[in-house]
């Protein structure tokens, strides 16, 4: 009898990930990456550049175009406690591009860093934006579940919310890199065809392409579409219930053209999902049609 998939435990998915396996940084040509090649129950080895070979021409690709935001926040407050602000997803407005283009105040869902010390009071910070200086605060209301609503606003009308995150924000890299953000990882932490502003996350299937990789699967004849997904705080949250059934999972914005819909249908529903978010992206569709 085929188990309930929400009786599954945890545990099963525990395995030994030495610190030293990890790549802490990516190759300096993305596609010179390893590629793994599973056929008929044989385990090979190539390289990136050699995927289009692997995938039958006439096929449709899915990627997700979103962008990796630099949405952790770092305030200092009097007493010298440093004070970590995660922008996790915008609620007022709750539409990620108005929210970006805000002027004077926006407001997320956040986790926080060090909250022990920031029981109350207001989280002021001073910077230089667009050539003028203004000061940041950070006012934290209600809490919900793990995350807290955090009102953040600024004296001046000509900066975006947007603006703030490029000169003030950090990009949040994976935890298990166990390093600080580097300059270099605002480009290398972002797929090549990254556009729409959102994640927390990037996407991370996606990083191996690079432009030419993608001119080999079109001169294929392997056609290519985009939706996005913004990676929401579920991919920080550790699971710490024995079933998979009592973990909560967060709610993420996604979004698919017209286009891109005919183009499945065009194909019979068939696609290769580039990563976890295209697959999660996709199999929602299917459920979002029948209710």
């Amino acid at each position: 009898m085929e188990q309930n998939p929400k009786h599954i435990h945890i545990s099963e998915f525990n395995y030994v990930l030495p610190d030293d396996c990890i790549a802490k940084f990516p190759l300096p040509v993305r596609d010179r990456s390893k590629l793994l090649i599973y056929r008929h129950g044989e385990i090979s080895e190539d390289t990136f550049t050699s995927l289009p070979d692997y995938l039958p021409t006439g096929s449709l690709m899915i990627f997700n175009n979103t962008k990796v935001i630099q949405a952790r926040l770092h305030f200092r407050k009097e007493t010298g406690a440093l004070i970590e602000v995660f922008c996790l997803e915008p609620v007022q407005p709750n539409d990620y591009a108005l929210n970006f283009q805000q002027t004077e105040h926006a407001a997320w869902l956040c986790m926080v860093g060090n909250l022990k010390k920031w029981k109350e009071g207001t989280l002021k910070r001073e910077m230089t934006v667009k050539g003028k200086t203004i000061i940041l605060t950070a006012e934290r209301g209600e809490c919900r579940g793990t995350s807290h609503w955090v009102d953040f606003r600024w004296n001046n009308p000509e900066v975006t919310f947007a603006d703030i995150l490029e000169v003030f924000g950090e990009l949040p890299i994976p935890p298990y890199l166990n390093r600080e953000t580097q300059e270099s990882d605002k480009e290398t932490y972002q797929t090549v065809y990254s556009k729409i502003k959102g994640s927390v996350a990037a996407p991370t299937a996606g990083l191996h392409f690079t432009p030419r990789v993608l001119d080999t699967l079109r001169n294929k004849g392997i056609e290519t579409e985009e939706l996005t997904l913004h990676v929401g705080a579920g991919t920080f949250k550790p699971v710490k219930s024995e079933e998979i059934e009592g973990h909560e999972m967060h709610t993420e914005y996604i979004s698919v053209s017209r286009g891109t819909l005919e183009k499945l249908i065009a194909h019979g529903g068939k696609a290769i999902a580039v990563g976890t978010t295209s697959v999660r992206t996709l199999e929602s569709l299917y459920h979002i049609g029948i209710t």
